[in-house]
């Protein structure tokens, strides 16, 4: 009688692991059916899309930031509120 070439028992460990694997390959062909095999994101496509909503959220960032800043240039000054009320009396 042959023995089985892997006689190690079979642990929750191993189980665990295929089961995820097999859930990550329907999941895989689910997505490549319904946007079709072109349009799949891979890992690469949503760190590049992270970087550039990063750079993003920082132009904006200096954006109001310069804004801000041209506010606070051309206001008037304001003097001490106790200076206008002793000048009036």
């Amino acid at each position: 009688m042959a023995q089985p070439l892997n006689t190690q028992p079979t642990n929750l460990a191993t189980v665990s692991r295929t089961l995820v694997a097999l859930a990550a390959d329907v999941v895989t062909g689910v997505q490549k059916v319904v946007v079709g095999p072109g349009n799949v994101r891979s890992a690469q496509d949503n760190a590049r899309a992270a970087i550039e909503a990063d750079r993003a959220r920082a132009a904006a960032r200096a954006e109001t930031s310069r804004a801000v800043a041209a506010m606070i240039a051309t206001s008037p000054r304001r003097t001490a509120r106790g200076k206008k009320l002793s000048t009036a009396r």
